[in-house]
């Protein structure tokens, strides 16, 4: 993978990058990096120019300030002004998918496709469900340790995880800086929307793939919401493999020119 480092509202931020063409950004959860985000494009780097970032506030894009859908959602359009890119699919998975579907949002005319793999995010009418609260409640609270008591606060975090995937979760966390750690959690904890309202949602224009959710964080109600309001949405299961239905996705005819 190639490193790429890039400049939003006077902040480093990093990515990688690998492959040549059309390009697909991926953008990973909350308390991860780019690593939780390449498992869906990386068997694409043969044929697309695949880009995962470090959102503001995680991995090596550290940042300790404030953040908002609407400012990482402007790195977003500052990383394609690096790459020197007019226009890109944008996906997300997880919490990532509020920061895609804000930019599609806001820069449509930069988006050839719109990919939101089991979205979080029911919009501002709705809010978290009490379970969701919950958890990212809970998580904030861990999280909001790290300042005074270490990084390795996070580690109970990734403890349900399976082998050897949990392995990989505990080396991610060693690299996290503290306060972008804490700055991340309190946005996710804050109940914060990528989106006001299912009327919003009817005026996202690119096309878009949905890869539905089905658990407690990423409630099937929300992936109904977006198949019922989105109108250009393509739904599968979340039992597809994601990087095969994001290439049948990309290669779909008119996709990459629309």
């Amino acid at each position: 993978m190639r490193e790429i480092w890039f400049e939003s509202e006077g902040t480093p931020l990093f990515a990688v990058e690998d492959g040549e063409g059309t390009v697909i950004v991926m953008l990973h959860g909350a308390l991860a990096n780019h690593q939780a985000a390449l498992p869906s494009i990386a068997p694409l780097g043969s044929r697309y120019r695949i880009v995962a970032p470090d959102l503001r506030g995680s991995g090596k894009s550290r940042c300790g300030d404030t953040l908002s859908f609407d400012r990482l959602a402007s790195d977003i359009e500052a990383l394609l002004d690096t790459l020197g890119v007019d226009r890109a699919f944008v996906g997300g998975v997880s919490s990532g998918t509020g920061v895609a579907l804000r930019f599609a949002l806001q820069s449509p005319d930069r988006v050839l496709g719109l990919i939101l793999v089991t979205p979080v995010f029911a919009g501002e009418e709705l809010g978290y469900t009490e379970q969701q609260a919950a958890t990212f409640a809970g998580m904030d609270a861990v999280a909001s340790r790290a300042v005074d008591e270490g990084i390795g606060v996070l580690r109970p975090l990734y403890a349900n995880l399976p082998e050897p995937m949990q392995e990989k979760a505990l080396a991610m966390v060693e690299g996290f800086d503290p306060a972008s750690v804490v700055a991340t959690s309190r946005f996710v904890a804050s109940g914060s929307q990528p989106f006001a309202s299912d009327a919003e949602l009817r005026s996202v224009q690119p096309p878009t793939l949905l890869v539905r959710g089905e658990d407690p964080v990423h409630p099937s109600e929300v992936s109904d919401l977006y198949a019922a309001n989105i109108p250009k949405c393509t739904e599968v299961a979340p039992s597809a493999d994601v990087a095969t239905a994001i290439g049948a996705f990309c290669d779909e005819p008119g996709h990459a020119s629309t």
